[in-house]
């Protein structure tokens, strides 16, 4: 799962989210120069550096070769962030993949931070993010190879100035890392356009047929992210032999409660902040809410209790939006607005996403863990116990 990005963006940028080339851009300079080593062709980072890019330096400054030339005002000695939660392993096997140009999978519960880390790894490698195709049941073949220009192409026929490149083919042609996401909702004719051009490393354009175009090759460089999500399972279900063209790797929720509360922290707070208030929602009520959360999804709490599991993701990235609304609450509407009274309604709206019954499994939370916590006299737990009239209107 993604930390919160301390990087502040220039001032002058007005967009709401920066894509990480730019604004990482110092950080990716800076292990461009610090790393040297061999890089496979088209990267602009050794495979170490992209594993450092996303994990972070751990906290220690990197410091350049003495011999290193530092352009642009390059810092000398850096802390390279860490910008997503998970296991190193996963990470370096991610990078592994795309450096044996081998098509990576990402699959995993909804918010576990499947496309913040292809867009991390695309960034890296290549220095773009935006090379990527929303996959939807109304994706196309069109969109994972080409189309056409009408206008010139009714002016002047089929030409390679006439052809509209698809973000897949654009990194074909120029060495780049493409995204595809949520794979599994494109309709499996249009998933398997994707199974010649994995494995052939060529699209080809019958249109211009006899000509230097005809055959479109993949640059030295060219790598294929998708993700897809467990929950769209079936929706349409990749062919056996797409599969065989991608490595998979589960990307899970976070597994220390410390480490997904500071997550959500800092990323909740980092939200508010953007929209000049101040972020006021104590630790206390952060751990509750992360607690909630992480026992409600895996069914059992820390005491080992059962609790009946909904249906809805109950993902750390639901966890940062409660946080983040709580946060706004208490900013915009400060009187008498105590964020732990807050979070029972809060929980019940997500909870009720996906299926309107899983506002009893909520409620049979309350009644098992929330009262044998009150009853074992936790002051916190005591008070959420005190507002499960909320979860019955």
């Amino acid at each position: 799962m993604t930390t919160a990005a301390t990087a502040t963006p220039d001032a002058g940028d007005a967009r709401q989210i920066v894509p990480p080339e730019d604004r990482y851009a110092t950080e990716l300079a800076f292990l461009a120069a610090h790393d040297t080593g061999p890089r496979p062709p088209g990267w602009r980072l050794t495979p170490h550096a992209v594993v450092t890019f996303v994990m972070g330096s751990a906290g220690e400054p990197l410091a350049l070769p003495a011999d290193a030339d530092a352009p642009g005002g390059l810092p000398r000695r850096l802390v390279v962030e860490q910008k997503f939660v998970g296991e190193r392993a996963l990470v370096e096997r991610c990078v592994i993949t795309l450096a044996g140009e081998r098509g990576l999978l990402l699959v995993g519960e909804p918010g576990t931070a499947k496309s913040l880390l292809s867009e991390l790894l695309a960034a890296a490698v290549c220095g773009t993010s935006a090379l990527t195709v929303q996959g939807t049941a109304g994706t196309t073949e069109d969109q994972l190879k080409y189309g056409w220009n009408y206008a010139l192409l009714l002016a002047q026929g089929p030409s390679r100035t006439a052809l509209v490149p698809s973000p897949v083919l654009s990194a074909m042609t120029t060495g780049a890392v493409a995204r595809v996401e949520e794979i599994t909702r494109c309709l499996p004719e249009v998933q398997d356009a994707l199974v010649s051009l994995l494995s052939e490393r060529r699209v080809a354009v019958p249109e211009l047929a006899g000509g230097p175009d005809a055959q479109l090759h993949a640059a030295p460089g060219f790598a294929l992210i998708a993700t897809a999500n467990l929950r769209d399972k079936g929706v349409s279900e990749m062919s056996a032999a797409l599969k065989r063209r991608f490595n998979f790797e589960t990307v899970g929720p976070i597994a220390d409660l410390d480490t997904e509360t500071a997550l959500v922290r800092r990323q909740a707070r980092a939200a508010v902040e953007r929209t000049g208030a101040r972020y006021g929602v104590d630790d206390t009520v952060l751990e509750v809410l992360v607690t909630a959360f992480r026992e409600l999804r895996g069914g059992r709490t820390a005491e080992g209790w059962e609790v009946e599991r909904p249906s809805t993701v109950m993902s750390t990235a639901e966890a940062v939006s409660v946080a983040t609304a709580l946060g706004l609450a208490t900013a915009y509407f400060p009187a008498g607005r105590d964020p732990l009274r807050l979070l029972p309604g809060h929980l019940l709206g997500v909870v009720r996403k996906d299926d309107p019954a899983d506002a009893a499994r909520l409620l049979g939370y309350w009644d098992g863990a929330v009262r044998r916590r009150a009853e074992a006299g936790a002051t916190t737990w005591r008070t959420l116990w005190d507002l499960r009239a909320v979860l019955e209107d």
